[in-house]
């Protein structure tokens, strides 16, 4: 077998010899407290303790106020009173700018030896008011053709027809007499068509039911969406047959004809078309004759 070295040994025993610390009352030498201790014992508990201080430290600083007494931290409510300071200081700055050029006039005066009607008092508040040159303000001619350039577009503007090419065929949901066209000007963005009560209104194209309820204005609502950005919206019906989540096929009964809500007039259908957003005329895609 290999034998040891000497001087590993030796620094081995060192680590690992016992020692006692005792405890004594100074008077009666009786003994209170006594520890078996070596110098490695001491060493790992002397590293454990300085890295659970450090910890401590660490957590106590960074989640409680405390830290805000470090230089370099600061509260995000202490940045937001310096900064309410600054704007403070900057005006009382331009307050007391004021008042001293105030106080500059008013001195001859109060001495008697300039007359009060030869002082423009308006002149004494341009310390304080910034001056701003007025030709950077104004526009260019490529500034100014860009403006026209832009109001003369409409932002949110509304198409008679879709652009883009439509491979749809839509159903007549009901054939009767029109009684007001699709008007974008009036905000009309629907055709009425005239009907006996009870006539049944019929799905305009495949698709599923996202609406089917009652309002105050417009009376038995349902809406079906399309597919491909269209949406058909129908208005003012007698009764609903079609719940809200229902598929429903070209042609099928999805309502009857009546005069339902404040803004009905008379038995008619309301019927609107919208195609990725914007309202479409109904005339250009569906023949209600």
């Amino acid at each position: 077998m290999a034998k040891k070295s000497p001087k590993k040994s030796k620094f081995r025993q060192k680590i690992t010899n016992k020692f006692r610390l005792v405890v004594l009352n100074e008077d009666t030498f009786e003994e209170r407290l006594s520890f078996k201790l070596t110098i490695l014992n001491i060493f790992v508990y002397g590293s454990v303790f300085s890295i659970v201080l450090i910890a401590l430290t660490t957590v106590l600083i960074a989640y409680t106020p405390i830290r805000e007494y470090i230089p370099g931290y600061a509260s995000t409510q202490l940045k937001k009173d310096a900064s309410n300071l600054l704007y403070e200081t900057d005006s009382l700055k331009n307050r007391l700018q004021l008042i001293e050029n105030y106080t500059e006039v008013l001195i001859p005066i109060l001495s008697g030896n300039d007359p009060i009607n030869e002082i423009d008092f308006d002149s004494l508040k341009k310390a304080s008011i910034s001056v701003i040159d007025e030709k950077k303000l104004d526009a260019s001619k490529t500034d100014s053709l860009f403006r026209e350039k832009v109001e003369s577009k409409d932002r949110f503007p509304l198409f008679d027809k879709a652009e883009d090419k439509i491979d749809m065929v839509f159903f007549s949901p009901l054939n009767g007499n029109i009684t007001q066209d699709f008007n974008i000007a009036d905000k009309h963005f629907a055709i009425d068509i005239v009907a006996a009560t009870g006539t049944p209104v019929k799905a305009a194209e495949n698709g599923r039911v996202i609406f089917s309820e009652w309002t105050a204005e417009t009376g038995y609502v349902i809406i079906i969406e399309h597919g491909t950005g269209f949406i058909s919206v129908y208005k003012h019906n007698g009764t609903l047959l079609k719940q809200q989540g229902s598929f429903v096929k070209s042609g099928e009964a999805i309502a009857t004809v009546g005069s339902t809500g404040e803004l009905s007039t008379g038995p008619h259908l309301h019927f609107e078309l919208w195609y990725n957003g914007y309202p479409v005329n109904p005339l250009n895609y569906i023949d209600f004759k």
